[in-house]
């Protein structure tokens, strides 16, 4: 299968085809097939941080025990997980840089 670029953007949620589509953050060269998993977390991440905006209103449920923001945070780690495997090596270099980075290759 040939690969593709595609524009990233976590901001928006969304795998764009064309550059001037929108602003992105992140662009990625990855095979077609690639392309829905991105979307699939994008939709995960959604419904997940549906899931702790509800929780937020409950008071006496502590924001450190709750499941949904794990959950949240380990679609997130995916994501860089992702766009580090098929971007640039300045893209790379950051999200190396990030703190939870070094965490989420384990998962």
């Amino acid at each position: 299968m040939t690969e593709i670029k595609a524009y990233i953007s976590l901001s928006q949620r969304r795998v764009y085809l064309y550059p001037d589509e929108s602003p992105w953050e992140y662009e990625i060269t990855a095979r077609q097939d690639i392309i829905p998993v991105f979307e699939t977390l994008f939709y995960q991440l959604y419904h997940k941080d549906m899931n702790t905006f509800w929780r937020a209103h409950v008071p006496i449920k502590l924001y450190s025990n709750d499941f949904s923001n794990e959950e949240y945070d380990n679609r997130i780690k995916k994501l860089y997980a992702l766009i580090h495997e098929f971007s640039d090596k300045d893209s790379q270099m950051f999200i190396e840089q990030l703190p939870f980075f070094k965490e989420s290759r384990h998962l």
